[in-house]
């Protein structure tokens, strides 16, 4: 199985020292050496076949940071990795292997506990106040989880891109003006280099067009083109729009403008205005 490298050790002294010994001498270089150590991480899995390793190997090592670090984060982490080994494993459940006819049954098993863990990770989330895990029960179609996310909105807690775009989400087919703000402010939240959520950027080229502000559409269509998620080729845009090149090329210097911000993590709304 891979090698994950173990995290770096602190030297600790006087009364730490029982935190060294359990520490930084638990070192395991492997994931056999974790569930040798650990068995109830790796028991029901299905250890020793070749499909969803990959899934599997993630799964063992975000067990043992639950152990280790029983956070709602932590847990959090354990279903969104637990929810990737099982779309795995019901593809491989369904194939048919050559040798070992067992390993069919392993799989079955393996899945039909992961299907046990999600439910019991949900249960122990049911009551976390983390946004990212409320906003989560409400994709869930939790209700009480929906009141519960609206009722921080304005509060630091959200001022996360994604946690905002989830926000517009909410107002998408409410209030078109709130949403429009709400998508430009998630930009705004971007640090230097952070990725951007295409979501974000399709939505405004979207509500731009719907809000027949037919120029910021062309802006975000340049953008999403730049940023390797096409949405229509600027071209035909430009036709549909009916812009002279005069207004192409100003509005194609605005966009690479946008475009630098946004990878410098300085994004503010009055740059496409």
């Amino acid at each position: 199985m891979p090698i994950r490298l173990p995290l770096t050790c602190k030297i600790l002294t006087g009364l730490s020292i029982s935190l060294l010994l359990s520490g930084c001498f638990e070192r395991h270089r492997t994931t056999d050496s974790l569930c040798e150590t650990y068995p109830a991480l790796c028991k029901e899995l299905n250890v020793n076949d070749g499909q969803c390793r990959i899934q599997r190997t993630t799964l063992i090592w975000q067990r043992y940071d639950v152990l280790k670090n029983p956070t709602d984060q932590e847990k959090f982490k354990e279903l969104k990795d637990t929810q990737k080994y099982i779309y795995c494993l019901e593809y491989a459940a369904r194939i048919e292997p050559t040798e070992l006819k067992e390993r069919k049954t392993i799989r079955m098993n393996a899945l039909y506990d992961s299907y046990n863990n999600i439910t019991r990770l949900n249960n122990e989330l049911a009551s976390s106040s983390d946004p990212e895990i409320i906003y989560y029960r409400w994709s869930q179609g939790d209700e009480l989880a929906q009141n519960q996310f609206l009722e921080l909105e304005g509060k630091p807690e959200l001022e996360t891109p994604d946690l905002q775009l989830a926000l517009a989400s909410y107002y998408i087919s409410k209030d078109k003006d709130k949403t429009y703000q709400l998508l430009h402010h998630a930009l705004s939240l971007y640090k230097k280099n952070e990725v951007v959520n295409q979501e974000i950027i399709k939505s405004l080229a979207t509500l731009s067009q719907q809000q027949e502000k037919l120029k910021e559409a062309y802006i975000w269509v340049l953008i999403a083109n730049d940023m390797n998620m096409p949405v229509t080729k600027s071209k035909k845009v430009a036709n549909l729009f009916l812009l002279t090149e005069d207004e192409q090329n100003r509005l194609n210097k605005k966009a690479t403008h946008i475009l630098e911000n946004l990878r410098n993590g300085s994004y503010k709304q009055n740059m496409v205005n």
